[in-house]
């Protein structure tokens, strides 16, 4: 995985460049306002550090829809280019205007960087570590303060502070950035993979995943186009072929998927049961109706993954390999073109670049050609399907092992389909290939529902035993009815480019799941920000100066300026050690238990610097007590509410939409982000500092409300895989709501 986090780190250095802004116009505001003579004029002082919002704000609004079209790549070169040239221009900046100009440009920079790293580090890093990498953002952001307050205090110790020379130095890690964008980042293979540039895609994957076969996860990728869909939760109970011995019956039989290992024969048969999976248990109503009214079945749902995760490393799924086959109803062997044309040839099929084309990107991504895992003359069963996992047991390692199942996709999810046949209106059979994510359940039983353990710390089931499992079925993205209707021999498939080429429509946002993502992901943006922690960082050193910490320094002999720089200094650092245990826990804990643990202690924080503040404990304590409790308040702050929200939003919409909705989401953040930063002055003047985080307090404790109803848990699982579930909780809860 070291492609994927490398590609991650340089990424967030756009992050990195956010925060040294955050901190250095915090620290350069003290002498502006001196400069330009500013103290009577709050507006203007408001406005220095608005106008980076108000530039963020604007390119927001387009940034999705650009990204959409050009790319991700492109979107975080254009970034870089920004921040180096509003960094110039600050340097220079001989008026009160040119420098409300800089700050126009830089805010550019950081609305694109902010609302596209996100979503850059999501549709690249693997389902595993998608937590911690996408926390690096805030790690690199808050190092970015650290590295700046050090500069503005080492600078606030000289006889003439130059706050031109403390803004115009960004210029330097913005140079860095451009270099890396340029020459280093890839593109995102997803947003390859709508565009239809299959073999480009192709390549980014081997390069971040450090190995050649990624065909299970190519395939997830374009099933991760469409966009809806009706999806149902299917059980199954899995277990060796001898288990299940009315398979032999075809009219019992019928409904039975079997699973091919490497043995060339179907080793585990697939049987449909109810009452089995967590998953399925938490789709049905009776496990809606007993949850508080209040809850978000969605939450449930979520949930019922991680109760019951595998503890083996080793599962079930990992000793299935071969491609999907279908007995009777096979589709011809079709090729995506070569030249990654719009269309398909029809029967014409090109095989002139065979060899310079991948086996699952040349042919269709279900395929009549049997493989080492099927047998050729295996009969296909009256009724039903059969169904594998794909191509993987062919591919042998040195010591005659299976070299990874294609079809893995993270989280113990595995990517397959099926062929099911039903009677139509007319009393003709009408059949179709349905997408499947298979999941196997952390419980184990035998026929008898006792629990038993894994053999050999998972690697086969012994007689009598089974596993539970669930799968989401739905459509396949590829699908189209039109062509359905030309009878063709086979699934009915597109290529991704005209799945893609179709773009995101407005239509789309009024899909179920993704209004209900859309619910989830907006409220935490408006939540956070009026929690207040950009408009506090901002104004970290005034809001110090103002609790007293010159008390604290006044035996180094620093002025009160001075001492404020060293605090925040000291508080950035103390914040980056957190944010490592958040990169730690994000993947273990997960989002949601990390929220609903760290907001308790910003309110418990904030009503302490409160009540401190009616007592007269004297000076001294007065400072220590509220340094302490802005400390943990910045702390705790980026453990969670901080880098949280942002993770969400790039995980929780559909490839098509996600750039659109992840700039609806951005707009959000940046509006609110405007109200907080140039209201907190006003504010501060008015309420004073008691006031001021009173009032986040409140904020918080309703935010931990939300994020306990609304908010689900989504660690560890594929992009497609959450889609699919928003899908399916917001359908549920519509109909809990007509009951």
């Amino acid at each position: 995985m070291s492609g994927a986090v490398l590609v991650a780190i340089a990424a967030a250095i756009g992050n990195m460049l956010q925060g040294w802004d955050n901190a250095t116009i915090a620290g350069s505001l003290l002498y502006i306002k001196k400069e330009f003579k500013l103290e009577s004029e709050p507006t203007v002082e408001g406005l220095i550090v608005a106008m980076s919002l108000i530039g963020a704000t604007l390119v927001t609004t387009c940034s999705g829809a650009v990204s959409d079209m050009l790319g991700r790549r492109p979107m975080l070169i254009i970034s870089s280019l920004f921040y180096f040239l509003s960094s110039l221009v600050m340097l220079w900046s001989p008026n009160v205007y040119i420098l409300l100009f800089a700050r126009l440009i830089d805010g550019l920079g950081i609305g694109l960087a902010v609302t596209l790293v996100p979503l850059y580090i999501s549709e690249t890093a693997p389902p595993e570590i998608r937590g911690l990498l996408n926390t690096l953002p805030q790690f690199t952001g808050s190092s970015g303060m650290f590295l700046s307050y050090c500069m503005v205090f080492a600078m606030s110790l000289t006889k003439a502070p130059s706050w031109r020379l403390m803004l115009g130095v960004l210029w330097i890690p913005s140079l860095i950035y451009f270099m890396l964008t340029l020459f280093f980042l890839p593109e995102s293979p997803r947003w390859l993979v709508t565009k239809g540039r299959m073999l480009e895609a192709k390549k980014v994957l081997q390069r971040l995943r450090g190995r050649d076969d990624v065909t299970g996860e190519m395939a997830l990728l374009v099933e991760g186009l469409g966009v809806g869909g009706d999806t149902t939760i299917e059980e199954y109970v899995i277990g060796p072929v001898n288990e299940f011995s009315d398979v032999e019956d075809p009219s019992a039989g019928k409904e039975h998927i079997k699973l091919y290992g490497p043995d060339r024969a179907p080793s585990m048969i697939a049987k449909p049961a109810s009452g089995q999976s967590s998953i399925g248990l938490a789709s049905r109503k009776g496990s809606i109706v007993n949850q508080s009214a209040l809850v978000d079945p969605l939450v449930k749902l979520f949930g019922s993954v991680h109760e019951n995760i595998p503890e083996t490393g080793n599962t079930l799924f990992s000793n299935f390999g071969s491609m999907f086959n279908v007995g009777g109803n096979q589709p011809r062997n079709e090729d995506w073109d070569v030249e990654e044309s719009l269309a398909r040839d029809g029967d014409d099929v090109s095989n002139a670049a065979a060899g310079d084309a991948d086996d699952s990107l040349h042919s269709p991504l279900i395929s009549r050609q049997p493989t080492s895992g099927m047998d050729k003359d295996a009969p296909a069963p009256p009724h039903g399907s059969q169904l594998s996992m794909r191509q993987a047991s062919n591919l042998q390692g040195n010591a005659g092992e299976p070299v990874g199942g294609s079809t893995a996709i993270g989280g113990g999810w595995q990517l397959a389909w099926k062929y099911s046949e039903r009677e139509g209106p007319d009393g003709s059979k009408q059949g179709g290939f349905q997408r499947v994510y298979l999941h196997q359940d952390g419980t184990l039983g035998s026929k008898r529902e006792s629990q038993l353990s894994l053999v050999g710390g998972g690697d086969g089931l012994t007689d009598g035993e089974v596993v539970h499992a669930s799968a989401l079925v739905s459509q396949q993205a590829l699908y189209n009815k039109e062509l359905m209707n030309q009878q063709p021999v086979g699934p009915a498939m597109i290529h991704p480019s005209e799945t893609g080429a179709n773009g995101p429509s407005w239509s789309d946002l009024c899909e179920p799941g993704v209004k209900q993502a859309l619910i989830v992901g907006v409220g935490l943006q408006i939540l956070q920000q009026f929690s207040g922690i950009n408009g506090v960082l901002y104004y970290t050193p005034q809001i110090l100066e103002q609790a007293g910490v010159g008390y604290l320094l006044a035996s180094l002999g620093l002025s009160s300026t001075s001492a404020s720089f060293l605090i925040s200094t000291v508080i950035t650092l103390l914040m980056l050690p957190c944010i490592a245990v958040a990169m730690r826990l994000m993947d273990i804990s997960g989002r949601r238990a990390l929220l609903l643990s760290t907001i308790p202690v910003l309110i418990a924080s904030l009503l302490i610097l409160v009540l401190a503040s009616f007592v007269d404990l004297g000076s001294a304590v007065n400072a220590g007590i509220s340094t302490a409790s802005v400390v943990v308040y910045f702390c705790s702050f980026v453990m969670g509410f901080g880098p949280i929200p942002n993770i969400l939003c790039a995980e929780i919409f559909p490839t098509r939409v996600r750039g659109l909705c992840i700039a609806i989401c951005a707009l959000t953040f940046w509006i609110c982000d405007i109200i907080v930063t140039y209201s907190l002055p006003v504010m501060l003047n008015s309420l004073g500092l008691v006031g001021v985080f009173g009032i986040y307090a409140v904020v918080c404790t309703i935010a931990w409300v939300f994020v306990f109803l609304k908010v689900p848990e989504t660690k560890g699982m594929p992009l497609e895989v959450i889609i699919e579930f928003f899908s399916v909780g917001a359908k549920q809860a519509q109909a809990a709501n007509n009951i």
